[in-house]
């Protein structure tokens, strides 16, 4: 794949240009904030987001995803900076990109088949409630003016678009911050901007190595929050593909994609930031506003730091009112609105994987828990649900002597009980016949289960041929199968 394709880079350059200009103003009060939460100086996370956005846009694998710091990663980093500081970060940073460029290798990615559909409209609606749960505190003790300015912004972002001409040719997002600024210098008014949030940098990034002894002892300290960013950012990167995945009707390179988010999370590491991962929220705004290229999220990077550098006495006047109902319109925008009309037509099993996941990921602000139980609970309820997909009938084939069982459907873990049960070992036969060409025996629960029905009713003095056997099923059954070994059969018996 050339590095620079015409497709993957200009052929939408209008579109990505505006979006990528949106994407970097609504980048920058969320950096901060999430340096913040992570508890380190806001350069950390900006810093980070400059450096993660451009270079995912030469190495990822998903063209108009945004990545960056964010809120998932920064909550694992509290602990870290707090006992430790910011180098350790740092060290922790870098161990992350060589853990998700080898996951990238390992192919890791495929794991993603078995996250369900509604494990991944759970993770979506999960964060898109938490998307406007982080606007709460920007919309708690303060003035009517800010209701005033955000109320003003929602209807910016939502009518624009139908303005004849002009409506198509901006991005709404980008005309409210613009609109709401010049408002807010204009009047004066006393409301939070984002230089309130913390001061901005006025140089830029420079390569530094982290300063922590390379020992033993620092891996200890930094490998288990490596693995944890590794995880949760890979997740989140995956997650966030799929859904950039369905809204833009085209395919990804997920693998590719976890290269990139290591070669970028060691490249922010290198440049004084903190690990991140793809965005959700901020590939919601980039896709709504038209950026559908690798140039939307370069032009995202770059705008973010020269703004930052160079603008930041303009920026820091951006009310964080204009802000707020930017991320309203994507947590509107990212929640799956048909997913609460479906839960009346799909099955309950579908709509508990679904809620569950909900709650678990809101709950503890982890998406990488509500994830495994949602993924825990799908495999749960498949299982039980292929395991109750199985017949066994039988037939007389000669009155009180001889009798055929079919067993039609899948044996494992969760069906061996009931295959055991549909045998009658008291019925006095001199032969049982099982016709197993239907049947498909998976684990060795399942072989196991076999070999305790034909041991029993050859302890009944009955001879038993198994006839039918599949090729996949014979590999299975001939490796595992003990009921012609009799010193095997005797030990699994236990004597009785």
């Amino acid at each position: 794949m050339a590095l620079f394709s015409k497709h993957e880079w200009f052929s939408n350059i209008k579109g990505d240009t505006l979006s990528g200009l949106v994407v970097a103003l609504a980048l920058i009060p969320e950096a901060i904030a999430f340096s913040i939460i992570a508890g380190v100086d806001p350069k950390v996370g900006l810093y980070a987001s400059f450096c993660i956005a451009v270079i995912i846009a030469f190495t990822g694998g998903r063209p108009g995803m945004i990545s960056a710091a964010t809120g998932a990663m920064a909550l694992l980093m509290v602990t870290l900076v707090r006992e430790h500081g910011l180098e350790y970060l740092l060290a922790a940073t870098l161990l992350t990109g060589v853990f998700q460029i080898i996951a990238g290798y390992l192919r890791l990615a495929e794991l993603m088949r078995f996250v369900s559909r509604s494990v991944v409209t759970g993770f979506v609606n999960a964060l898109a409630i938490l998307i406007f749960m982080a606007q709460l505190p920007e919309l708690t003790d303060v003035t009517w003016h800010v209701y005033a300015m955000t109320a003003a912004g929602l209807g910016i972002i939502y009518l624009f678009p139908y303005l004849p001409i002009i409506g198509k040719s901006l991005p709404s997002p980008l005309v409210c911050i613009v609109v709401l600024t010049i408002v807010y210098m204009a009047s004066g008014m006393d409301i939070r901007t984002v230089g309130d949030m913390g001061e901005l940098p006025d140089t830029l990034p420079v390569f530094l190595w982290p300063d922590v002894p390379l020992n033993i002892d620092t891996l200890l300290i930094v490998l288990p929050y490596a693995l944890m960013l590794c995880v949760v950012g890979l997740l989140e990167s995956m997650m966030t593909a799929t859904i950039v995945d369905d809204l833009t009707d085209t395919p990804s390179d997920k693998n590719r994609e976890c290269k990139g988010q290591g070669v970028a999370n060691i490249g922010a590491g290198l440049m004084g930031g903190m690990a991140g991962c793809a965005m959700i929220g901020q590939s919601v705004i980039n896709i709504k506003s038209g950026g559908r290229t690798r140039l939307s999220t370069l032009i995202a990077g770059v705008v973010l730091l020269l703004m930052v550098v160079f603008l930041s006495d303009w920026v820091s006047q951006i009310p964080m009112a204009a802000l707020v109902a930017v991320m309203i319109m994507v947590s509107i925008g990212t929640f799956s609105w048909e997913s609460i009309r479906d839960l009346k037509k799909h099955p309950l099993s579908t709509n508990i994987v679904m809620l569950a996941t909900v709650a678990v990921t809101v709950g503890t602000h982890n998406l990488a828990i509500g994830v495994f139980v949602g993924v825990l609970l799908a495999a749960l309820f498949f299982a039980n649900k292929v395991g109750n997909i199985m017949v066994i009938s039988s037939t007389d084939v000669k009155a009180g002597k001889e009798r055929e069982y079919q067993v039609v459907g899948q044996v494992f873990f969760a069906s061996s009980q009931r295959f055991m049960a549909a045998f009658d070992f008291k019925e006095s036969l001199d032969k049982v016949t099982i016709d197993l060409s239907r049947a498909h025996f998976w684990d060795v629960t399942a072989v196991q289960s076999l070999d305790r029905v034909v041991i029993k009713f050859r302890r009944e003095g009955t001879e038993v041929e198994l006839v039918g056997l599949s090729e996949a099923s014979a590999t299975v059954v001939d490796r595992y199968a003990i009921h012609d070994d009799p010193q095997a059969v005797e030990k699994l018996m236990g004597g009785h």
